[in-house]
């Protein structure tokens, strides 16, 4: 039996940019259906979600795929509603939607690329969870995880992005203690530099050289010089929504080899 037998999962954000790594919440979704659960991939870009999904079923687990805009309300409540048609209910609600693109300093900044990048990092967690809560109440448990940034809490040059991603963290300790009482549990990662397409592909693709990027970003990271993976991320929120976290909530959890604890 693995960690999360017969858990019933809804990874949002489960495809990928393309690149020669492996995305957070391709991993993600993986590691779930390895460990036993029901996985609901879930991606604006269908065909990676269902990539996602030929990989699991490969593997011998369990899977389908949605197609959903989670910047979109009416989407988020089409999706959550379709997720528990599918599964019978919703044991962990997984958001791993992100994007930075256009992001400046605060003097460079167009309203927008703001609004575009909070609406996608922020308010789309706000309107998934708007609909997940009350199915997760009715059962009297549940697991919300998102994902955030070592941005949130680290000097970086993009003001959106950062921002978003502290309104995140506050928003899950919100979630977290305003649900509590009713068995469910809220968390936040915070990954750091990690070798992931959505990381590397848009800098190269600016025309940043490939082998100098990671390079610089590996001598960044305290633990090792080396930058972690997306499967450092899967470990933790497979960690966070089994039983082995069940008295854990409302944290902020930094996967980032001691990048946000470097102080000086």
């Amino acid at each position: 039996m693995g960690r999360l037998a017969d858990k019933r999962c809804v990874v949002v954000g489960a495809g990928q940019t393309p690149g020669n790594t492996m995305g957070n919440g391709r991993a993600t979704a993986l590691r779930f259906a390895q460990e036993g659960a029901r996985v609901i991939c879930v991606d604006r870009n269908l065909a990676s979600a269902e990539e996602t999904v030929a990989l699991i079923v490969a593997a011998g687990g369990t899977a389908s795929a949605l197609q959903a805009d989670v910047s979109d309300e009416a989407q988020c409540q089409q999706l959550i509603a379709q997720s528990v048609s599918s599964l019978g209910g919703i044991d962990v609600l997984h958001n791993n939607v992100g994007i930075g693109t256009g992001d400046t300093g605060p003097t460079g900044m167009e309203l927008e690329i703001w609004e575009r990048i909070f609406r996608v990092n922020l308010t789309s967690v706000m309107q998934l969870c708007k609909y997940v809560l009350p199915v997760m109440r009715e059962q009297g448990q549940g697991v919300i995880t998102n994902i955030s940034s070592v941005a949130a809490v680290c000097s970086v040059g993009i003001v959106a992005y950062k921002t978003s991603k502290a309104a995140l963290n506050a928003y899950t300790h919100a979630l977290a203690m305003g649900n509590a009482g009713r068995g469910i549990r809220a968390n936040v990662i915070m990954p750091g530099l990690m070798n992931t397409p959505m990381a590397i592909e848009g800098n190269v693709a600016a025309g940043a050289d490939r082998e100098a990027l990671i390079e610089r970003r590996n001598r960044s990271v305290p633990l090792g010089g080396q930058m972690g993976d997306a499967w450092d991320v899967a470990n933790a929120a497979l960690f966070l929504a089994s039983e082995e976290a069940r008295f854990i909530t409302g944290v902020a959890l930094p996967v980032d080899g001691g990048q946000s604890a470097k102080i000086g």
